[in-house]
């Protein structure tokens, strides 16, 4: 559900979170303020929204705010809790897992806390992935290191063989689910499960995608570690196109349904030409068309910047895409298809380009945290726990115009955030690449052209 949607018809929507039960043991956190159970922030961020809920006699919609609360669930010298990482590597992974060690033991005093390997096959027998045991110092330098030291896997496991798992064999009281749309799914199966058994076990998610697109989630982690990372590159292919004659510096990135790391690192890095994303239809051919925006890039300059989102123009592929293990859809290699589309173009026209093609998806996710990504990870970890101690379940911790809310899982999972093409982001990325320009056939026509070659693209 988009927020627009929420705002539009609260009432049918409830963003209350699920406790277990009454909090009733005093909480040992010290030197922190506790934050109220009725504690929320407004989902209508403008005045004229208030306002126009107020006057339809509407509920303001808005979510419970993160933090600790006086008042505990769980009691921390019975509390065991388990740990797993979902999905595809992502920056800031470890930082995390570090982060719920560290409140945990510190702040709560909690001493069993399972590492789950593999992602959620460590929940099932049958791989053979026996848990570990994490402390303080067993996770005191891992932040320093890409990936995570738990290990990963997509797919899905029955989510009965996974209860049992947790309750039966590690007993444990609190699982954090640290992944991505995927992940989240899963663990809303988990949840079901735990409900259809009246078990006492909560289940918190930590949301990690560095394609930053969860429903109500302003920021992921290790998104702007991502971009930082994309940015470098893109420059770099930015001096690749510059050092030859018509040089193309093609960079593909990844998001699969949302091109938000592309649009942010082409605004850091203020070298694109042209940045594609899945958002925008893309038009190969025709006067408008990304040919043509090419051409005209080329009667001006001797190069060219293009940065193109995973899944950006899956339209112009005629074969049906597959998924992978966790459900997502395999997109078709729009980076590939590219460069292999404009080399035939201008091969026919006659006309000289050299590209060079350059594909980091995999560096950009498996180096380790920025600073601000560092700080983030702590942050999530530690409402986390917070959350979890209370008795509360079935939430994503995340962001929210600033603050760290509980959001309840099944509105994180139920659609993914997309780039507006009418907003203040999207309209800056075109200002600094200017690919309107380019793709419009009115554009430069009046100006001179500014190179040496002018006259093989007259």
């Amino acid at each position: 559900m988009h927020l627009k949607e929420i705002l539009a018809n609260p009432k049918k929507f409830n963003l209350n979170v699920h406790s277990l039960g009454q909090a009733k043991i005093n909480s040992p956190v010290k030197g922190q303020s506790f934050v109220d159970e009725n504690s929320r922030i407004s989902l209508a961020t403008e005045v004229a929204q208030i306002e126009s809920l107020a006057q339809r006699n509407e509920i303001i919609p808005s979510l419970e705010i993160a933090g600790p609360r006086q008042k505990l669930f769980y009691d921390p010298a019975q509390t065991r809790v388990a740990i797993v990482t979902c999905g595809g590597l992502c920056p800031g992974l470890n930082n995390v897992i570090k982060g719920l060690v560290e409140v945990l033991t510190f702040d709560y005093g909690v001493r069993m806390i399972f590492g789950i390997r593999y992602g959620y096959r460590g929940l099932n027998p049958r791989y053979g992935l026996s848990a570990i045991r994490l402390t303080p110092d067993s996770v005191d330098e891992i932040h320093e290191d890409g990936g995570t030291i738990l290990g990963s896997s997509r797919g899905e496991q029955d989510p009965k063989i996974m209860v049992d798992t947790l309750s039966m064999q590690l007993n444990v009281n609190i699982l954090f689910c640290i992944g991505g749309d995927g992940t989240l799914r899963g663990a809303q199966d988990i949840v079901r499960e735990i409900a259809k058994r009246k078990a006492c076990i909560s289940v918190v998610c930590i949301p990690k995608t560095i394609d930053n697109d969860l429903n109500l989630i302003d920021r992921t982690f290790g998104f702007e570690t991502c971009v930082q990372s994309a940015a470098e590159i893109i420059k770099s292919a930015h001096v690749e196109a510059n050092g030859i004659p018509n040089g193309l510096g093609l960079v593909k990135v990844m998001g699969r349904d949302s091109g938000f790391i592309a649009a942010h690192a082409s605004l850091a890095s203020s070298v694109t030409n042209f940045c594609i994303i899945p958002e925008i239809p893309l038009m190969l051919d025709g006067l408008e068309g990304l040919f043509s925006a090419l051409e005209r890039r080329y009667r001006r300059k001797n190069h060219a910047v293009m940065v193109v989102a995973e899944g950006a123009g899956q339209d112009l592929f005629s074969e049906k895409a597959e998924k992978d293990a966790s459900g997502n859809v395999l997109k078709h290699d729009i980076g590939h298809f590219l460069m292999d589309k404009i080399n035939t173009h201008f091969k026919k026209s006659g006309k000289e380009i050299n590209i060079k093609y350059i594909d980091p998806s995999y560096i950009i996710r498996s180096i380790p945290a920025n600073s601000s990504d560092a700080i983030f990870c702590f942050q999530l970890a530690e409402n986390a726990v917070h959350a979890a101690m209370a008795g509360k379940t079935d939430i994503v911790i995340g962001s929210f115009s600033g603050v760290f809310v509980l959001v309840p899982l099944s509105y994180v999972v139920s659609e993914r955030k997309k780039i507006d093409p009418e907003s203040a982001l999207w309209h800056a990325v075109v200002g600094s690449t200017r690919q309107n320009d380019y793709f419009s056939d009115n554009c430069f026509e009046r100006e001179l052209p500014n190179r040496s070659m002018a006259e093989d693209w007259g």
